[in-house]
């Protein structure tokens, strides 16, 4: 996804003047380093200084220029935190903050360098609206819609590399704030956003080719604003839910969607995949970090299958 943003950068670039990428401490590969090159006044790498990263986009886009601010998600986040409160959130400045390597995608070097919990926090500030594309296309989309935005701060956060495109956009249309349904099925829907939604995928596909029961899978890649209406219906529809999520479990999507459950009082069972409240010591293979936090493809599956 890496990759994909830094080619859609590019391609914006050369065509609007007024682009902006401020980067904290990563190096220029790929067609960043050809933006770099080609638009050298309008890339800024601050090194080791994301409070200076957020600080000069703000700057930026009070001079009507298009900033994107673009780190690690960790450092993008955590540690410019009263910057992005006081110098975007407060002002309602139209900045975007790429989180790359969101959630447990950098498993390997411990919890300094995951953001389990960054959807939380940057829902929890006033004006600021978060994006998590499931694939590579949609991040495109997502980025095209950042550039256009003049309405406040976007904290998106996408995925790293090696990310699959999951989602065929010929016959379905990405809606900022609207969440997507993936695939049509009967009494049980999977609502996930992010890279991790091609786990709801691959247990689809394996209830279809083994027992030939189909699920439904949406793609709820806005989180903020949540889409109140389209949740609602879907609460409405299913007998039964499951979220999944590479995020906490506290005041992630779950959170949301078990709000507004209650507040309609609805029947529906809802249950959660998502991260423990722990940091768990776990340096190797991602999937089986996971698995300590409780979220597997097969333990999904069997959990789905004894409803059908």
């Amino acid at each position: 996804m890496r990759n994909k943003f830094a080619d859609k950068i590019f391609e914006l670039g050369k065509k609007n003047k007024n682009i902006y990428l401020v980067a904290a401490d990563i190096s220029p590969a790929g067609s960043i380093e050809k933006f770099r090159k080609k638009y050298p006044s309008r890339f800024i790498n601050v090194g080791v200084a994301e409070q200076s990263m957020i600080g000069i986009c703000a700057g930026l886009a009070m001079q009507k220029k298009i900033a994107f601010g673009y780190t690690i998600a960790a450092f993008a986040l955590y540690r410019p935190f009263e910057m992005i409160r006081d110098d975007l959130c407060i002002q309602n400045l139209p900045v975007t903050i790429v989180g790359m390597g969101a959630g447990t995608i950098y498993n390997n070097l411990g919890a300094t360098h995951m953001s389990q919990e960054d959807i939380s926090i940057a829902k929890s500030i006033p004006n600021m609206k978060i994006i998590a594309p499931a694939d590579p296309i949609e991040l495109g989309m997502a980025v095209n819609y950042c550039a256009k935005n003049k309405k406040g701060p976007i904290y998106l956060r996408i995925g790293k590399s090696g990310e699959k495109n999951l989602i065929n956009y010929t016959k379905k249309k990405w809606n900022f704030g609207k969440i997507l349904k993936v695939f049509s099925g009967n009494d049980i829907a999977v609502i996930s956003y992010g890279p991790i939604l091609e786990k709801a995928i691959n247990i689809k596909n394996r209830l279809f080719k083994e027992r030939q029961v189909s699920i439904s899978i949406y793609n709820c890649h806005t989180l903020k604003p949540i889409d109140k209406t389209g949740i609602n219906k879907i609460i409405k529809k299913y007998k039964y839910i499951f979220i999944l999520e590479d995020h906490s479990c506290i005041n992630g999507l779950y959170s949301d969607i078990i709000e507004l459950a209650y507040k309609i009082r609805a029947k529906t069972k809802i249950i959660s995949y998502s991260l423990k409240d722990e940091f768990i010591k776990s340096y190797g293979d991602r999937d089986i970090f996971l698995q300590k936090h409780g979220i597997d493809e097969n333990k999904i599956y069997r959990e789905i299958k004894k409803l059908i």
